[in-house]
This record gives C-alpha cells, structure tokens and sequence, in this order.
C-alpha cells in the first residue's frame, strides 16, 4: 500500500495528472512551480522526491517532462513469488565495474539487480544500472549512492548524462560536444569540466536514462 500523501502533495500529483491528460506530457518542474507558487524548482523537486519515496510518480533525470505516474501501482503486488516479478518489473544487472571492450553483463561485473518499471527503459534493449560515488551531478538530481540506469550504447548526442570511461575509469557527467572538441560537464559548481585530450583512451559506455533514488 502507498504511504499517505500530505494535502500539498496530492495537490501537485492531481495537477501532473490533469496536465498530462490534458496536454498528453506532463509538467515541467517550472510549470509545477508556476502554478503552486514555489519560487524555486529545488522546492519542487522536494515535493517530487517526496512522491517517488512514496510510490506515486518516477522521474527520468535526462528528461524536463520525464515524470511518470504510477497510477495502477496500487493493483501491483511488490514481490508476488519470487520469479513472478518479470511479469510487472524488468530486472536490470547492477554493473560494479564499466570498463572498455569488456561486455557490459560480463558475469564478474555482476553485483546483483534491481527492478525497474518497463516505461523508463522505453525501446533501449541492453540496460544496465551503476551505483553513483560522488556529488558531481546533484543539480541533474543524481546523488551519491543513487543508483542510475543506463543504455548501453557506444555514442552520445550533446546535452545527454552519459557513463564515459577515461582510461577504463568510469565517471557520470553531461556530454558536450562542439565540433571536435569533446567535454565532460558536471552539474555541480565545485567541480571542474572534463577536456577530452585523447580520445583513444575515451570511450562512452551508456547513457543515464534514468535514477533509482537512495534515501537512507
């Protein structure tokens, strides 16, 4: 059963609900501000934490309208039998370690699984989810130990939240990409971008797709 939400809550979750029927996508966090009267997207975004720790929406992070509503969560039992849970989750294989030219479900990469709501993954057939070390990407709204889930692809368009490795070391960071040169950006003014010098020690493993939330 889903914890009950504060009377502030279930207003923003009945507004996203109306705005997606009404529009066909959901709001922007903007648009959430907008009509609530919250100055500042941090304050809603502390609303919408408040709705995935409860249960009610999920948020793809590379996405301005990547809220989902959960809306027949209810009717889903969490853990019906084991081996069951395909029938309404897709497991994806938590990867401890991303390095260049090793498959990405290598079994000695293997640390275990998660379950995911097939929506998030949309068409992408290879995922995998990497845990997060560090806070360079709060302001995207990936956290130390949340967990992203990533696309496992080759390339990257400008803008995308992708895993690169440089030197088989893995990090998380916005791609940026103007003619030849290539940068890794984070989302955090205490940190500084990524120059991709040489490209040959460069690779990109995926791209984030979305975030699995860590509240303890």
């Amino acid at each position: 059963m889903k914890k009950k939400l504060t009377d502030r809550q279930q207003k923003i979750l009945t507004f996203i609900e109306q705005f997606r029927d009404g529009n066909g996508y959901p709001p922007t966090l903007r648009q959430i501000g907008k009509q609530f009267g919250i100055a500042s997207t941090f304050g809603v975004k502390r609303h919408m934490d408040a709705l995935v720790k409860k249960g009610y929406i999920l948020i793809e992070s590379n996405a301005s309208r990547g809220i989902t509503v959960l809306s027949n969560f209810d009717s889903i039992p969490l853990y019906p039998v084991l081996g069951d849970v395909e029938k309404y989750f897709r497991r994806i294989p938590v990867i401890g370690r991303v390095a260049a030219g090793v498959p990405i479900t290598a079994i000695e990469n293997h640390e275990g699984d998660v379950v995911v709501d097939p929506a998030m993954l949309k068409s992408y057939q290879t995922c995998f989810a990497l845990k997060v070390k560090g806070d360079s990407m709060i302001n995207a709204g990936i956290f130390e130990k949340d967990y992203v889930i990533v696309a496992a692809q080759n390339f990257a368009k400008h803008g995308d939240i992708v895993v690169a490795l440089i030197d088989d070391e893995a990090t998380v960071k916005r791609y940026w990409q103007k003619n030849n040169e290539i940068k890794l950006m984070p989302e955090n003014d205490n940190y500084q971008a990524i120059d991709i010098i040489n490209k040959e020690i460069f690779h990109i493993a995926g791209k984030v797709i979305g975030v699995i939330r860590w509240y303890n």
